[in-house]
């Protein structure tokens, strides 16, 4: 029987071993890498699909960080847009027939639940139940 060599990747870790070396990766990551990699991990751990991973149709449930939040007309109907974004991709969210809500604001986190449907290529989620995590989380 002949030793098949092993491959020295396969030894390796996927991550850095060491608070030295965690520390060294940290502090080479941009800030916007870091906040993808916080808002995915609190996807997963509060159980929502990733906003990659929603198809056309699909009844969801999504979590993640308002990046933008404007007033856009939509057939002379007001309606507020948000931009919800979890670390993997963004999500159009529309509130028909409203100019306001409080607590919906740029950097604000939220659940949302719904039917995804896809208008010119983006995922939307029209009328959305949604939940505002508290900001002591944030």
């Amino acid at each position: 029987m002949s030793a098949v060599p092993r491959s020295e990747k396969a030894d390796r870790p996927a991550k850095p071993v060491g608070r030295f070396r965690r520390m060294l990766d940290r502090l080479s990551t941009s800030q916007e890498d870091l906040e993808s990699e916080e808002l995915q991990e609190d996807a997963q751990a509060s159980g929502c699909t990733r906003i990659a991973e929603c198809r056309d149709r699909q009844i969801v449930r999504v979590t993640g960080t308002l990046r933008t939040v404007t007033l856009r007309p939509r057939a002379g109907v007001p309606a507020l847009e948000a931009e919800l974004f979890d670390g993997t991709a963004p999500l159009d969210v529309v509130w028909l027939g409203r100019r306001s809500i409080v607590g919906i604001e740029p950097g604000r986190r939220l659940i949302a639940s719904g039917r995804i449907s896809m208008s010119h290529g983006r995922r939307v989620l029209f009328n959305p139940k949604y939940e505002l995590r508290p900001l002591g989380q944030e």
